[in-house]
């Protein structure tokens, strides 16, 4: 079980907590909400099974994880789409349709880990795409993620594995 909280006096800033680590993350830019819903920038309430790791083996090697692993391609992509079959799915886009796109030039998603927030079952409007991925360069709160320093990040995933849990406070 790893455990991430709010610290105190910052909504989007916290703490995991697990592995023998303790990391500072940044959260959401609403916090962390029990009712989370599609475009409300909050970190959902809970607890989450860890469903994989993907990464971008263009900018680094596979990751050393216990966690099943999936390569991310120029195609891959996330559906947010509340009225799609889709919803809350991975496919692979073509160049002029919607979604979110997981190959990204900013390095936010060359290493991410999908949760299974809202994923059974799936909810049109529950929120989607929620992951443990990069940080930006100057900590800005997410759109609803958990977000690490490529440090800390790499030093998590080798921690982890199928049967590890995500517990948000």
């Amino acid at each position: 079980m790893i455990r991430v909280r709010v610290r105190p006096g910052d909504r989007t800033r916290g703490l995991l907590i697990g592995g023998g680590l303790a990391i500072a993350v940044v959260l959401g830019r609403s916090g962390i909400r029990a009712n989370k819903h599609e475009g409300d920038g909050a970190t959902p309430r809970g607890r989450f099974r860890l469903v994989r790791l993907w990464w971008r083996a263009d900018r680094a090697a596979r990751p050393r994880t216990l966690l099943p692993v999936r390569r991310i391609e120029a195609s891959s992509a996330w559906c947010e789409d509340v009225n799609n079959r889709r919803y809350n799915r991975p496919f692979r886009r073509s160049a002029d349709e919607p979604g979110d796109r997981l190959w990204r030039d900013d390095h936010l998603y060359d290493l991410l880990i999908e949760i299974d927030h809202n994923a059974r079952p799936r909810v049109a409007g529950r929120g989607s795409a929620v992951f443990l991925h990069l940080a930006r360069p100057n900590r800005a709160p997410t759109a609803g993620c958990i977000a690490f320093s490529g440090r800390d990040l790499a030093r998590l995933v080798s921690r982890l594995g199928p049967r590890t849990r995500l517990w948000i406070q």
